[in-house]
């Protein structure tokens, strides 16, 4: 009976450390930086402004547009695979020039409150953010 016990506890052992997975961050949803931007703000003037941002990943789309919370997200109509297109959104024109380049431009701001800007960009499952702020007129 003491074998069989030994036998057993050496079994569930076994079991037990080769059932036992390290974790990585891709398993989890949780890439690395794989879009590098050379910067996620930006503040703009009332009278409107525009920004034009490097990336060091080329393979990366835009994910959705903010505009004081209200949020962008069907861009059914543009092929986001393509190494340029734009996005016209209420005051904002959001622009991919090239596999590296984002571009945005806000128009003038007649609101008495500053307005708040966030374009969300996407690669596989890194996800990242630009956020603009623009003063008030």
């Amino acid at each position: 009976m003491k074998i069989n016990l030994k036998v057993s506890l050496l079994l569930i052992f076994v079991i037990t450390f080769f059932s036992c997975t390290k974790v990585t961050k891709r398993e989890m949803g949780d890439w690395d930086d794989n879009i590098h931007l050379s910067t996620r703000t930006a503040e703009f003037s009332a009278s409107g402004d525009s920004v034009t941002i490097k990336t060091e990943g080329s393979w990366w789309w835009i994910d959705d547009i903010s505009i004081d919370g209200n949020y962008y997200h069907d861009f059914r109509n543009i092929n986001q695979q393509a190494d340029s297109y734009s996005m016209k959104q209420d005051c904002i024109d959001v622009r991919r020039l090239d596999r590296n380049t984002l571009f945005v431009k806000v128009d003038a701001n007649t609101l008495t409150s500053k307005r708040i800007i966030s374009v969300g960009l996407e690669a596989g499952d890194y996800f990242d953010r630009v956020t603009i702020t623009q003063k008030s007129k």
